[in-house]
């Protein structure tokens, strides 16, 4: 769903760098192919086959361009004797020839490049339709240990990554590989002599920029990394704007934004310098290897050893022999940025998924939401318990409300109970059944959830309240949101019900979105009700009014409260008091008040900051 409205996601995600090397080319190069590349086999093979005849045809136009100015310099020469002159109709046939061949070359490349842009975007696709499908089968401790910005990281930067280098690399490496091996047979075809003075010079300008490669990438790793800083600090300061002005931290911000910028012009700078070298030196040495052919081929055509028109044509393929070196240098960072995106793909989608099904599942049909949590133990890591020995019987239709400090295990429970966590040690049954014996999608069926945070996606609000059950009639809806105090204004809005929630909807405040999140669980009509602080962003009068609403709700199913303000569970059918979590106080409000504990000194203090 796109547009998704959720708490800002914190972490900053770090995509891969240009060259970033993997740490097993060539494990995931063969899990990339058995995967993905093998399925498209045959379209590989007709890329490999295009790519090579492409390259042919356009090697062999030089040599036959070649033959064109040979016939023109002899019939020059011959006019000059006494002579025919110039053949005009051989050259014109030797041009048509080429017409032809450049033709059959450019369909070629066309056949090529629309078939890998073809296979390069359905591999894109199933890359991503396999992490959308991964990320619900994860468990939630995956993503106690990454970061939004991460998760997000490789569906999108990784992806794209892999998308573009994958379209471009590996027709490049083909076509450069059979250019380099084409002008080199076609140079040799010519003249060896000429051959070996073009090849020597090489060696040396690869030793350099082979040195310059090696100390640029420092400062590229350098430029990335302070890029990353500088982004983090705009993305902090503009996400807090208000507190930084609120503070008068503009100055300290300032300073603090150019202090790591002018680390990324340094960085970048040098970097950028050290890459820019590189050309003019493969430059160079092209320059001076054609004054070498130049000279040479002038000594051997007064020797009549050679034509003009060869000597045309090895000074084209001389031009054009550094170039598919230049371009394999670049390919091969290319591959390198690929691999590493393909590995961080598939360490994602290889993770350890939640058993989503089980044999002989329990039904949930006839279900009344007794719950029983039997001597429950949990930690979210084991070795750091939180939830050291809860338990409690709870029957069906009854409100429970969960209070305690911060910290004491309240939300925790609830997770435990839709088993976004599975419990250490112990069990968590309902009407008499382990909830590990249900198919973890029948079991959240059961549950309707409003939380303090609302979430709501980019679409109608009438498609968001019907979120959890898309089959609901209009008249099921308007009558949803009625429960939940919102019809009214919902009626206000420009298109009511089909108004488009998007990041401009500024008129629609954060209390009117929790009391749509309110009206979507009211539509579901769930089993089993969780409100964690579901009325939290919700002004006293709204809260009042619908308050009513959601006894109703509740009547007839069992529900849990998680709340901070105590003033509003006081009419539960039971509270539990938790703290450092284990229940360690239990009754009505009027109860726990008289017993004058651990509840009663939360109340009265919550009592005692309203007086103030």
């Amino acid at each position: 769903m796109a547009n998704m409205k959720s708490p800002p996601m914190g972490g900053r995600g770090r995509g891969i760098r240009p060259g970033e090397k993997p740490k097993d080319f060539k494990g995931t190069t063969k899990k990339l192919i058995k995967k993905y590349l093998v399925d498209y086999k045959w379209k590989l093979l007709i890329v490999l086959i295009f790519a090579i005849g492409s390259t042919i045809f356009t090697i062999v136009g030089p040599k036959i361009l070649g033959n064109a100015t040979t016939e023109i310099f002899n019939g020059l020469i011959g006019k000059l004797t006494g002579g025919a002159g110039i053949n005009f109709s051989k050259i014109a046939q030797i041009l048509l020839t080429l017409l032809v061949l450049y033709v059959i070359s450019m369909i070629f490349t066309a056949i090529q490049s629309f078939t890998m842009t073809n296979v390069s975007q359905k591999l894109t696709y199933r890359m991503r339709n396999d992490i959308a499908q991964k990320i619900n089968r994860l468990p939630m401790k995956y993503f106690d240990k990454k970061t939004n910005g991460e998760v997000l990281s490789i569906i999108t930067n990784d992806i794209d990554t892999f998308s573009q280098n994958m379209n471009q690399s590996v027709t490049q490496i083909i076509t450069s590989v059979c250019t380099i091996i084409g002008i080199l047979v076609m140079m040799l075809s010519i003249s060896r002599i000429m051959t070996l003075v073009s090849i020597l010079i090489l060696p040396f300008a690869l030793i350099i920029v082979r040195l310059i490669v090696k100390k640029s990438q420092k400062y590229f790793k350098a430029q990335q990394d302070f890029l990353g800083h500088v982004n983090g600090e705009v993305e902090e300061v503009y996400g807090g704007h208000n507190i930084v002005k609120v503070f008068n931290g503009e100055e300290k911000a300032v300073k603090e934004f150019s202090k790591m910028n002018e680390e990324l012009y340094h960085s970048g700078w040098k970097s950028q310098f050290l890459s820019g070298l590189m050309f003019p030196i493969m430059n160079f040495a092209g320059n001076v290897g054609y004054v070498g052919v130049a000279i040479l081929g002038g000594y051997l055509a007064v020797q009549g050893k050679i034509t003009v028109g060869n000597i045309q044509s090895f000074i084209q393929y001389n031009k054009q022999f550094t170039h598919p070196i230049n371009q394999i240098a670049q390919i091969s960072s290319m591959l390198q940025s690929m691999v590493a995106a393909s590995e961080r793909i598939f360490e994602f989608l290889e993770e350890p998924e939640e058993v989503q099904v089980i044999e002989n599942p329990v039904s949930t049909n006839g279900l009344k939401g007794n719950v029983t949590f039997d001597h429950v133990q949990f930690g979210y890591n084991e070795d750091k318990i939180i939830i050291k020995d809860f338990n409690q019987e709870i029957k069906d239709g009854q409100k429970v409300a969960i209070v305690g400090p911060t910290g004491a295990g309240k939300t925790t429970m609830v997770k435990l109970l839709m088993r976004f966590y599975d419990v250490n040690k112990g069990a968590i049954l309902v009407d008499g059944h382990n909830i590990k014996d249900f198919n973890r999608g029948d079991l959240r069926k059961m549950f309707g959830m409003v939380l303090q945070d609302t979430w709501l996606f980019g679409g109608t609000i009438k498609e968001n309240i019907k979120y959890g059950k898309p089959d609901a009639t209009d008249e099921e809806v308007i009558e949803a949101a009625k429960a939940a105090h919102v019809h009214h204004f919902i009626q206000t809005l420009p298109n009511g019900y089909n108004m488009l929630i998007d990041e401009e909807s500024s008129n629609i405040s954060q209390g009117q979105k929790q009391l749509l999140t309110i009206a979507r669980v009211i539509l579901a009509n769930p089993q089993i009700l969780i409100l964690d602080e579901a009325t939290s962003s919700i002004d006293t009068r709204t809260e009042q009014q619908i308050q009513a609403a959601m006894d109703n709700l509740m009547k007839g199913r069992t529900s849990f409260i998680i709340a901070h303000r105590l003033s509003t569970i006081k009419n539960a059918d039971i509270i539990l008091v938790m703290n450092e979590g284990d229940i360690v106080e239990q009754g009505t409000h009027e109860e726990l008040l008289k017993k004058d504990g651990f509840y009663a000194k939360l109340y009265n203090s919550q009592f005692d900051e309203v007086e103030e």
